[in-house]
């Protein structure tokens, strides 16, 4: 029997990640660590700024009517989820990148942006300064829930290094489980004792069903 698959991250993209889980034959577990919604904001003058940068989804996601004012910039997305996101709610110019943060505030540099607003959830990593303005405000907040029963013998997603921490912290049986990070600053959060600890090669969720399909098939005789 093939090792069952851990989902922590919150919906809506739990879900999303299991039936991309479901479709590639692994059976998903799905254990949301925090619960994400939206906060209210008020949304700076679009004169302000010549960009915007995202660097979760759920920017988009919960942004809500006050994203309306920056549909002309260009967008900085990290991730191909999060630049859908944004084309959903109606952002047409994206920029893209599928490494982290720090490539996509290299490639803002190269475009020589001046002044970029950062739409972020409340409980972020703060990235390394920059050789141009950036102004954070928060549009939604991920509330831990109460730890859920974490089953044993498991392949587990991180989808972030707060999700990291977290999972740590409420796992008791970590030698059982092989853990991939969605990068290096998640697994480093994860600490050590785990089975194992794998990192996607790309920060994102079908790089890490990729590793997740392998690991689930893999058992020790």
């Amino acid at each position: 029997m093939n090792r069952r698959l851990l989902i922590l991250r919150p919906e809506p993209g739990a879900s999303a990640t299991a039936a991309r889980a479901a479709a590639m034959g692994m059976k998903a577990i799905v254990r949301p660590l925090f619960e994400t919604h939206a906060v209210e904001w008020s949304a700076p003058d679009a004169a302000m700024f010549d960009s915007v940068l995202m660097t979760s989804a759920n920017a988009a996601l919960h942004g809500g009517s006050g994203l309306a004012k920056y549909l002309n910039l260009p967008l900085y997305a990290v991730g191909d989820a999060t630049a859908e996101a944004a084309k959903r709610v109606g952002f047409r110019n994206i920029i893209s990148g599928n490494d982290d943060v720090t490539t996509i505030i290299g490639k803002m540099a190269e475009d020589q942006r001046n002044h970029a607003l950062h739409l972020a959830g409340r409980d972020r990593t703060a990235f390394e300064s920059t050789s141009f303005g950036v102004e954070t405000v928060t549009v939604y907040v991920s509330e831990i829930v109460s730890a859920p029963a974490i089953p044993d013998d498991v392949v587990a997603l991180v989808h972030s290094a707060r999700a990291a921490r977290r999972f740590a912290a409420v796992t008791m049986q970590k030698s059982s489980i092989a853990l991939i990070a969605i990068s290096s600053a998640a697994a480093n959060a994860a600490g050590s004792g785990w089975q194992s600890v794998e990192i996607a090669g790309q920060p994102q969720d079908a790089a890490m069903l990729a590793l997740a399909a392998r690991l689930c098939e893999m058992r020790e005789e």
